[in-house]
């Protein structure tokens, strides 16, 4: 019984944020749809506690909103709060693959292809959660390698704003990213040309910013 110890509460807190923020970046809470701390408490087996921390959150993020005494409901989707999300992680994409570059090697470019095969055909397929997951995978090798925790922490923070128009975007039948623009940022980094690598990255982020438009 030694090995069972109380689960510590950042964990239930992050799990509450991850599993609210993931539906509604999926559409299964709507843009609009009031939330109640008591019922995801339920549906999540936890306590109030970690979910009122998790609204907390998501209300600085801008995926919530909240009037005191009143309601916390999903915020609709505004183009004008996606063109800043896209602008800032684009730019923030931009630096850490700039510094990331000169540092790739070999096991992180094929890290890379891997994701965008698995990107290229997800699309083919239309299945949207296995196209943005790989797309994650793609440009996380970049953020990781950086080593830039700041860089990395505010991605973290605005995808998900952008993740929510790329959703419906694909759902009407488009893709909001290009395996060929990851084919041409690949061979960027594997030729170790920083310039041209870091003016790919900024194609690709230019494009979600004119998608919110």
């Amino acid at each position: 019984m030694e090995a069972i110890r109380p689960v510590p509460r950042t964990l239930l807190r992050d799990r509450a944020y991850e599993t609210i923020r993931d539906a509604i970046v999926a559409g299964e809470i709507e843009p609009g749809a009031v939330v109640r701390d008591a019922e995801l408490a339920e549906r999540l087996g936890l306590s109030r506690a970690p979910v009122r921390d998790a609204f907390s959150r998501l209300v600085d993020e801008g995926l919530l909103e909240s009037k005191p005494q009143s309601y916390t409901r999903v915020t609709p989707l505004v183009a004008s709060d996606v063109r800043d999300a896209a602008a800032v992680v684009g730019a923030m994409h931009e630096l850490v693959t700039r510094v990331a570059v000169p540092r790739l090697g070999a096991a992180g470019l094929t890290v890379m292809r891997a994701a965008n095969e698995r990107f290229a055909a997800a699309v083919s397929a239309g299945d949207v959660d296995v196209a943005l997951r790989a797309d994650d995978e793609l440009h996380d090798v970049l953020v990781r390698v950086s080593g830039n925790r700041a860089a990395a922490a505010t991605i973290a923070r605005y995808t998900p704003l952008i993740r929510r128009l790329e959703r419906c975007r694909f759902g009407e039948g488009g893709s909001c990213r290009s395996a060929g623009l990851h084919e041409r940022l690949i061979e960027a980094c594997a030729a170790g040309d920083v310039d041209e690598a870091v003016r790919v990255t900024a194609e690709i982020w230019r494009g979600l910013e004119e998608l919110a438009d």
